[in-house]
């Protein structure tokens, strides 16, 4: 691999951006699943049926995202991405062990988490082939895949453990309800992942080019539509 590919701006932010999207929000479906199947007992295919709205929102999302990438350039929904990546996390940090349902407290969360992904998901992936000539395209694609399965794989080690020992020190403290420990650790976690998604967006906002990103969204008013191409790609 050319390592002069790292010279541009835009590609080195959206890469360590792809990253902390992979950090923060992949072991999400990870930890939703355990508090679904541990905590509020559901089978393993209504748990998958409870993903469903989550699916939707994403496309739905997804969608949105090309347009105002259109109109604004990929740094500001970027931003908004993340952001609202965060505030899901957040509130899924706020689940309860006794009482809890999946309308009342996976629902919600879930739906905010999805807009952001999919707001955060487009713009990074633009982002990461912003000014790169055609021949370096397909390298700078496959480089925020593996950005992003890298941080999700990173993500999931350090959140797991992190949940795992906030279970264990509740364990400690004479909680004897399997419940409420796990979902303390569930709990942690998600705020952990949501101080991800915050340095996220405070780096896009530092390190990605706002120049870059206004040049796409004025090319792709213009009808130029190569960047927008390669980038769906």
């Amino acid at each position: 691999m050319p390592f002069s590919i790292f010279r541009l701006r835009t590609l080195r932010g959206a890469n360590i951006v792809g990253l902390l999207i992979g950090m923060s929000l992949f072991s999400m479906f990870f930890f939703i699943s355990l508090y679904l199947q541990d905590v509020l007992h559901y089978s393993p295919i209504k748990a998958g049926i409870s993903y469903l709205p989550l699916s939707v929102g994403i496309i739905v999302s997804a969608g949105v995202a090309s347009q105002l990438v259109t109109r604004l350039g990929f740094k500001p929904p970027l931003i908004a991405g993340m952001l609202l990546i965060a505030a899901g996390l957040l509130w899924f940090s706020q689940v309860p062990a006794l009482g809890g349902s999946f309308a009342a407290d996976v629902l919600g969360p879930s739906l905010l988490a999805a807009v952001g992904l999919g707001l955060a998901f487009v713009p990074v992936t633009i982002a990461a082939v912003a000014g790169t000539a055609p021949q370096e395209a397909g390298l700078a694609s496959g480089l925020i895949n593996t950005s992003q399965q890298v941080g999700g794989a990173l993500g999931l080690a350090i959140l797991a453990t992190v949940a795992n020992s906030q279970t264990q020190s509740v364990f400690h403290t004479g909680v004897h309800s399997t419940a409420v420990a796990l979902t303390k650790g569930f709990d942690r976690a998600f705020l952990v992942g949501a101080g991800f998604a915050i340095v996220g967006a405070i780096l896009a906002a530092v390190l990605i080019s706002s120049r870059d990103s206004r040049d796409h969204a004025r090319e792709a008013r213009g009808g130029d539509a190569t960047a927008v191409a390669a980038a769906a790609g």
